[in-house]
């Protein structure tokens, strides 16, 4: 599996990606608001050149944040791949943490990141709700019916 910076795929086809699978290419989280398609990261592309992997993050100061992670062909090493990635170019880069936030209903992320030593950090209550003032799509009800609510932080030292 080749791994390329996101600088190395158009733009518009990251922009494409987002707005494809998550209806915009906005993020809005405790950490800040961001445009995805324009944040340093990571792709794997199929042999048609379709993307299947993407890792979006920021680093301030010593953290290295995971914005987004998506794959699109769960199990395959994908999704891992791209984190292990993440954490490379971290420690080379000075950083001592990744770090991540995800939302309270999504167990799939929890159970993905704590398998890879991610340790929850904090929780941010009801914080959500604040994020649906800037970005009014964001659904009142996620995975398996469960009331989208609070952000989870997740943590690694590197």
């Amino acid at each position: 599996m080749e791994i390329l910076k996101a600088d190395q795929v158009l733009n518009e086809k990251i922009r494409s990606f987002f707005e494809n699978h998550w209806g915009s290419s906005k993020m809005v989280i405790s950490s800040g608001v961001y445009d995805c398609s324009t944040l340093d990261g990571f792709v794997v592309l199929d042999h048609n050149d379709n993307i299947i992997g993407l890792i979006t993050f920021i680093i301030k100061n010593e953290a290295c944040e995971i914005i987004s992670l998506d794959s699109i062909k769960e199990g395959e090493g994908i999704g891992t791949a791209l984190v292990k990635e993440v954490e490379r170019m971290a420690r080379n880069k000075g950083c001592i943490l990744v770090k991540l936030v995800t939302t309270n209903d999504n167990l799939y992320a929890l159970k993905f990141y704590q398998k890879r030593d991610f340790l929850i950090s904090t929780i941010h209550i009801n914080a959500v709700e604040k994020a649906r003032v800037l970005k009014p799509e964001i659904p009142y009800v996620g995975y398996e019916g469960i009331p989208i609510r609070d952000e989870i932080e997740l943590i690694k030292l590197l």
